[in-house]
């Protein structure tokens, strides 16, 4: 009953979530739900930037790659080496969903550090990235654990539940608390990161307009593509972990 009590928490912990609210937001009513209207706006930005880069991309495909369509096959190598060093031989199928959260986590990040999003007015609140809201955040971090329950179920069946009982029986809150635990340090370290980075160049280039925030912007930069690293890094790990079912 404790744990059950416990798990319940934790899932009423993440509906307070949607609440979180840093500075002001625009909002829209969708039937009978208030959603956070900037945040769609700007994830149809960077999903708009996805497309046609990979439309650019595939237009017309050569045998020996060059310029752009060379670039992006870097990226894909990229997401394939990231796949197969955390899954294992199976990665194949789970390159697309690692690719994916990647991609739009990278171009989310760095979104918020080069589009000027506070030039565009809005009736209430402002844009920015739309990792800077902790409603993205959760939701990609709920999206890999569907992924790796899935994978571990579709490998194993049922017995994939095995594991909550490995070493000992004795640690079965302790692994049952840990896929409760995972979504949530995956939201609130990205959300955490890229919040405090906004931050951080909107008060120096409130205080310092010219020359101090430039060097900040730049290890935003950095910092913004080591966390979409970081996240696709750890989903693609929880995958392979439910699947060869080791810790």
């Amino acid at each position: 009953m404790n744990l059950l009590s416990g798990s319940t928490n934790i899932l009423q912990g993440f509906y307070e979530l949607s609440g979180v609210e840093v500075g002001q937001h625009f909002y829209w009513k969708i039937g009978g739900f208030q959603v956070h209207g900037q945040v769609l706006i700007t994830s149809w930005v960077v999903i708009a930037i996805l497309l046609g880069s990979a439309a650019l991309a595939v237009r017309k495909p050569q045998t020996i790659p060059t310029g752009v369509q060379n670039f992006f096959e870097y990226v894909l190598e990229f997401i394939r080496d990231v796949s197969q060093t955390q899954i294992g031989e199976e990665y194949g199928p789970w390159v697309p969903f690692i690719g994916t959260m990647f991609l739009f986590i990278f171009v989310s990040n760095w979104s918020g550090a080069l589009l000027p999003w506070k030039i565009i007015q809005l009736p209430h609140g402002e844009l920015a990235a739309p990792t800077n809201d902790i409603n993205t955040t959760v939701a990609l971090a709920l999206l890999t654990s569907v992924a790796y329950f899935y994978a571990g179920l579709t490998k194993k069946g049922l017995a994939y539940f095995g594991k909550y009982i490995q070493p000992t029986p004795i640690l079965l809150p302790i692994n049952i608390l840990e896929d409760f635990t995972k979504p949530l340090s995956l939201s609130f370290r990205l959300f955490g990161n890229i919040l405090a980075d906004e931050l951080v160049v909107v008060v120096l280039v409130s205080l310092v307009p010219l020359v101090v925030p430039i060097p900040v912007m730049f290890l935003g930069l950095f910092t913004s593509g080591i966390q979409a690293l970081i996240f696709a890094t750890l989903a693609a790990a929880y995958i392979g972990e439910s699947m060869e079912g080791h810790h």
